[in-house]
């Protein structure tokens, strides 16, 4: 009977500390809190968990997420001890999630890199990859709102995987391309078609690259985290009703040949980010076209990466 007492006791104290487990993906965050001074590192306790402070954790640990790619190995050593310890969690509702790369060196982007979005418009797949940019002043956090500029009527969603670049590198080669990896996040390119498709002479950086046009997040989930980023489910919502769903296996081009064809003409950087494309199911191609209007919900998730919320104001 004693023995049956303290192995409930033991069952029940276990249950109790289970929500202070951090999950053992490793989750990788910038944020802010009301009692901080500035941008934290953190790591998310799982998919929509609360917030490990990981500059609480080693206060040796640079704030930015450049910085901490930058150190490599040095510092990723460190996030994998905290995932180890069982560490206070700062609950959701008391921390601002920040985009989880601020400031990068470069945001690459990828057209028409979906099979069934190729369909979708009639257009024959590429045979190489068609690269473009944003600017990183487009980057907002992954609940932060997407602001309609007043230039363009035509705003469009776009739900997309984002390879974060973990390792500097030029003329890098497929077989190697992972190693250059940090991880990978959602990502929202919103886009203003008037600009990309008719104005500007039809070059699309404009149409992409307003402010408040590229939401990241929730957060960087490192690569050894994910079972295989070319076959995670991929959807987009608006205002609650799915209108891009897909996985990532109808990518053309995979994470390792983009990074191979990209690093041709750039040296790519810790803290660079590549978008890799969107599935069907964007507005300018309904019959008829819809647009994203003020007050909109749109909700970019990604298997395994969880999903980014932007409010259209």
């Amino acid at each position: 009977m004693l023995v049956t007492v303290r192995r409930l006791l033991t069952a029940l104290l276990q249950a109790r500390k289970q929500p202070f487990q951090p999950s053992r993906d490793m989750r990788l965050v910038q944020f802010q809190a009301p009692h901080l001074e500035g941008p934290h590192l953190g790591l998310e306790a799982g998919n929509d968990g609360g917030v490990i402070d990981l500059n609480a954790f080693d206060p040796t640990l640079p704030k930015t997420m450049l910085q901490f790619l930058e150190q490599g190995e040095a510092t990723l050593s460190v996030a994998r001890r905290a995932l180890t310890t069982q560490l206070p969690i700062l609950p959701r509702s008391e921390v601002t999630f920040l985009a989880p790369v601020t400031r990068p060196d470069k945001v690459v982007c990828v057209g028409m890199n979906y099979v069934d979005h190729c369909k979708e418009q009639n257009v024959p797949v590429p045979k190489e990859p068609i690269i473009f940019s944003k600017f990183a002043s487009s980057i907002v956090g992954p609940y932060d709102a997407v602001v309609l500029p007043p230039e363009s009527q035509e705003v469009d969603w776009e739900v997309e995987l984002a390879v974060v670049i973990g390792k500097k590198g030029k003329h890098i080669k497929a077989t190697d391309a992972m190693a250059h990896v940090a991880g990978f996040t959602v990502a929202h390119d919103v886009s203003a078609r008037d600009w990309q498709m008719r104005r500007n002479g039809k070059q699309w950086l404009l149409g992409k690259t307003f402010d408040t046009f590229c939401p990241l997040g929730p957060a960087l989930v490192t690569k050894d985290s994910i079972a295989d980023p070319h076959n995670l489910k991929i959807c987009c919502r608006v205002n609650g009703e799915v209108v891009q769903s897909s996985n990532t296996s109808q990518m053309v081009f995979k994470t390792e040949e983009l990074i191979a064809w990209v690093s041709q003409f750039v040296t790519l950087y810790p803290g660079d980010v590549i978008l890799t494309g969107t599935p069907p199911g964007v507005g300018v191609f309904r019959k008829p076209p819809v647009f994203l209007k003020k007050g909109d919900e749109v909700q970019c998730e990604i298997e395994e990466l969880g999903s980014i919320i932007n409010k259209v104001v």
